[in-house]
């Protein structure tokens, strides 16, 4: 499908300029520092929060940067259409293509400034971390487009902030920050993949090839369904052998959200893809609540142990 020429409608105000970065995805971005730094404080680590929070900062740069350097592939490589779901900024006329890219690049060297200026407050290892989601950032588009988005959004929203993050508020890289990284990061992947599985019939018309697509509906059903139920496997068994505290099943409490996340997806293999067009919504939601009740368990646990 070719996108019509498109003017851009003028008039815009700042509120539409908050749009274009998408600022309800951006749990995505925040809740794996707070996350983290919950559970640095539960360990005891001497924390320095202002560090921590230039973390925060400068992880939402980045998201941003993500979210709009996204769009401009989208709409360039034309998966993004009048008659796609997701991101509307540029197919509706509200921004020109070339506004979207020169706000991205924008963003990004403000991403840039806020990690080198956090980096040279702490050391080398921050730097090396920081190059790493940069470029998972850059190259994003281009792995989505080859199956590997998944990935990416592991790497980008997962293990990469959690480790950074831990270097920054601590001065030493605490690899065990990866135990909470795990399972926040595949919530957050499920809401990519429940996006991708949503747009296979009109990604495939833009001739590129996700994920989803490369498995297929029953198999992208199943990856799903894992990335909603494992965390609380994964938390449990943690919480019994005591590398969490037995707080964290507080997040048992989502389950039921878990579980209808899960069985939306398994209604569109025989009703198609109306049932999951808000799925990639509910699974952000999922993704907020479940975060926040693992940090609420790891402060809690502080208190009350300590």
């Amino acid at each position: 499908m070719k996108h019509k020429k498109k003017k851009s409608t003028g008039g815009r105000n700042f509120s539409h300029w908050i749009i274009a970065v998408r600022p309800w995805s951006f749990p995505a971005s925040i809740m794996p520092i707070v996350v983290t730094l919950a559970y640095l404080f539960w360990k005891g680590a001497d924390i320095n929060w202002i560090h921590g929070a230039w973390a925060l900062v400068g992880m939402v740069l980045f998201h941003m940067t993500g979210n709009t350097w996204s769009d401009y592939f989208d709409y360039k490589k034309k998966v993004d259409a009048d008659d796609t779901y997701g991101a509307k900024t540029i197919t509706t006329g509200m921004f020109q293509a070339n506004e979207i890219r020169n706000l991205a690049i924008g963003l990004l060297i403000a991403s840039i400034a806020c990690g080198l200026g956090l980096f040279a407050v702490t050391g080398l290892p921050l730097l090396w971390i920081g190059l790493a989601g940069a470029a998972c950032t850059l190259l994003y588009p281009m792995m989505k487009f080859n199956a590997l988005g998944d990935l990416d959004i592991l790497l980008t929203f997962a293990f990469l902030p959690t480790l950074g993050t831990s270097y920054a508020a601590t001065g030493a890289i605490d690899w065990n920050v990866l135990w909470v990284a795990l399972p926040v990061g595949l919530i957050t992947d499920g809401i990519l993949h429940s996006n991708n599985t949503r747009d296979m019939l009109t990604d495939k018309r833009a001739g590129i090839k996700t994920m989803a697509m490369a498995l297929g509906s029953k198999f992208s059903s199943w990856v799903y369904s894992f990335e909603m139920i494992f965390p609380y496997v994964w938390v449990g068994v943690l919480s019994i052998i005591g590398i969490m505290p037995m707080h964290t099943i507080i997040v048992f409490m989502t389950i039921p959200v878990a579980v209808a996340c899960h069985r939306t997806m398994k209604r569109s293999l025989k009703e198609g893809v109306r049932p999951i067009v808000d799925l990639d919504v509910r699974t952000a939601n999922l993704q907020l609540v479940f975060s926040a009740l693992l940090t609420v368990a790891f402060v809690s646990a502080k208190y009350i142990f300590n």
